[in-house]
């Protein structure tokens, strides 16, 4: 098993919006960085869901991934804000995995947290200016904000 962040800005697709759904395709990623993580997710991978561009950015809950890549339907739409006129039915250069609500945190842990935990210290998550949307994280950093959630909830 295998542990991501995965980056959303709330405003427009947040935690509880995958509550309200279930489970959602994670359509529109347009970095290669990303995408080849994308494609590296199996089924059942553990995902942090982190609020983007808010005031108090930070980790919200936990969804899993549901589903195994697939092309991108939103590259071949002209209308769509992700449409790619370089990839084909052929070739197609983005991917998206579905991705299903776990929980959600009673608090959000905070970049600013995450910041001071030694278990983040190497992570790109915590690196000024870092903008990639999924990150994998290691079994350690899981653990470790599962604990702070679930203390969190219980305090």
């Amino acid at each position: 098993m295998a542990y991501w962040l995965m980056k959303t800005e709330p405003e427009a697709f947040s935690l509880e919006d995958l509550q309200a759904r279930g489970q959602e395709p994670w359509d529109g990623i347009r970095n290669y960085q990303a995408r080849n993580f994308i494609r590296s997710m199996e089924l059942g991978d553990g995902i942090f869901i982190y609020h983007s561009r808010i005031a108090v950015p930070g980790i919200v809950g936990v969804a899993a991934v549901a589903s195994t890549a697939r092309p991108d339907p939103t590259q071949f739409d002209p209308q769509s804000h992700y449409y790619d006129p370089d990839s084909s039915l052929l070739h197609p250069r983005w991917d998206l995995v579905d991705v299903a609500f776990r929980r959600s945190f009673s608090q959000s842990i905070s970049l600013e947290r995450l910041r001071h935990m030694p278990e983040f210290a190497e992570s790109p998550l915590v690196r000024k200016g870092n903008r990639l949307s999924i990150l994998p994280i290691t079994e350690s950093q899981w653990q470790h904000v599962l604990q702070l959630a679930d203390n969190a909830e219980h305090a």
